[in-house]
């Protein structure tokens, strides 16, 4: 009955169209107030949630990212790129997806990723005869990397949840996020020669890629000084998340000039909301989750999945595929915290790595950004070309799905992809 009331209530929120964070929350509260748990342990909840200090992360890597897309340092590296590429088949296509590669090693965010970058490449695509649907979703699905390519957000969260070292995390991304990186190249790739999509007008001259590389060189230091800080021990990631921010504003005061007072004023309150919204998601999950907990439904849920198989591998796939559902419907950071606790036991009780499984997690909650009917992602690229999504974006976001999904299934398949790369550098012992 407990059961039915926690998770009755908030799939029923969600269906009529609440959002997700309040949906948590009613329930939760709902469940409080009927079996008599104690309406103080609201209160108590919300703040444990989100005084913890690795969370803190959160906010500055939002900050940072958000200071490089106003200090335009996303465009120099956009046309080193596109010259890089030049006319060849989806030549810019190709490009939009590296440039999320990179730019996912600043942001840690699906939908400011696809902000970001659509407002630079969806126009030129358009204008050298690119379908504005496939921009679109070129951009959407390029943007899902942003999740696993480190730092990350969903990391920050999962590491939290579970007490894998965040760095560990980072480190873990970085293979499997260039692995699906390189299976949506494949797919675009395909998808530009059937339809003849090339590039920029001209091919850049040796001198302009060296110019452009040049002048790209601070937005490639970015993610080298967040990211460096962190492996060589020199940083926490949240420390190293407020030296991206002091690095941006370094860049665009002094070199870009692309900084005003006004500017940074508004990267201070984009920035407020956007984190506001996941530390609410995060606040809500968590009460969401102990009222869960303390009612039994939590232990009941874990033994109940760890009863279905014995098989790890199996568990493995069964799991991804509840993801990949679930991110049809929520967001990565609701999925996280809402099965995290029920799944955690069963990969104690299988020996499953958890830096493994987080990694996969945050691969497979990647495709669901680009997943109707929520998709986040897609929902930002088509209000850039002014558009809802249709069959259209569908018909070409399809290929990458299968795509991603496929690269889903290697990384399931071959641990070592996730774990290597952290092993190898000490900061991970499984």
């Amino acid at each position: 009955m407990a059961a039915l009331l926690v998770f009755g209530v908030f799939i029923f929120l969600i269906i009529i169209g609440v959002p997700i964070a309040s949906s948590l929350g009613t329930a939760a509260i709902g469940a409080i107030m009927n079996y008599d748990l104690g309406m103080s342990m609201i209160s108590r909840n919300f703040e444990a949630n989100i005084a913890k200090f690795p969370l803190v992360a959160i906010p500055f890597f939002i900050l940072a990212g958000v200071l490089m897309d106003k200090s335009k340092i996303v465009d120099g590296i956009a046309r080193f790129l596109i010259l890089l590429t030049g006319r060849r088949r989806g030549g810019l296509a190709i490009a939009a997806v590296i440039a999320c590669i990179f730019w996912g090693a600043v942001s840690g965010s699906g939908p400011a990723t696809a902000a970001a970058l659509g407002l630079v490449f969806i126009t030129p695509m358009i204008k050298q005869g690119y379908n504005k649907y496939f921009a679109a979703t070129t951009i959407a699905a390029g943007a899902g990397l942003s999740i696993i390519i480190p730092p990350s957000i969903s990391f920050i969260v999962y590491g939290q949840l579970t007490s894998v070292s965040v760095g560990a995390l980072f480190l873990g991304g970085i293979i499997p996020g260039v692995l699906v990186g390189i299976s949506l190249i494949g797919v675009v790739y395909i998808i530009s020669r059937k339809n003849n999509y090339r590039g920029a007008e001209e091919s850049g001259t040796p001198k302009e890629i060296f110019k452009a590389f040049i002048d790209s060189l601070w937005a490639l230091f970015a993610p080298v000084i967040i990211l460096g800080s962190i492996y060589l021990g020199i940083a926490t990631p949240t420390e190293a998340a407020i030296m991206g921010v002091f690095y941006a504003l370094f860049v665009g005061i002094f070199v870009y000039h692309t900084l005003p007072i006004n500017v940074i004023y508004q990267a201070l309150v984009d920035t407020v909301v956007s984190s506001a919204v996941v530390m609410f998601v995060v606040s809500m999950a968590g009460i969401f989750s102990w009222a869960a907990a303390t009612l039994g439904v939590i232990d009941a849920a874990a033994n109940l999945i760890s009863s279905i198989t014995t098989n790890k591998l199996i568990f493995m796939f069964l799991s991804m595929i509840v993801m990949l559902i679930a991110g049809m419907f929520l967001d990565a950071i609701s999925i996280t915290n809402v099965f995290m606790p029920m799944i955690m036991p069963a990969l104690l009780a299988l020996h499953i790595d958890p830096l493994y499984f987080g990694v996969c997690l945050t691969a497979a909650l990647a495709i669901g950004q680009i997943t109707p009917p929520v998709a986040v992602n897609l929902y930002v690229t088509a209000n850039l070309i002014h558009s809802n999504i249709n069959n259209e974006m569908v018909k070409f976001v399809l290929p990458m799905v299968y795509a991603s999904v496929l690269a889903l299934i290697l990384i399931v398949l071959i641990p070592q992809l996730s774990l290597f790369i952290p092993i190898i550098s000490k900061l991970y012992i499984p």
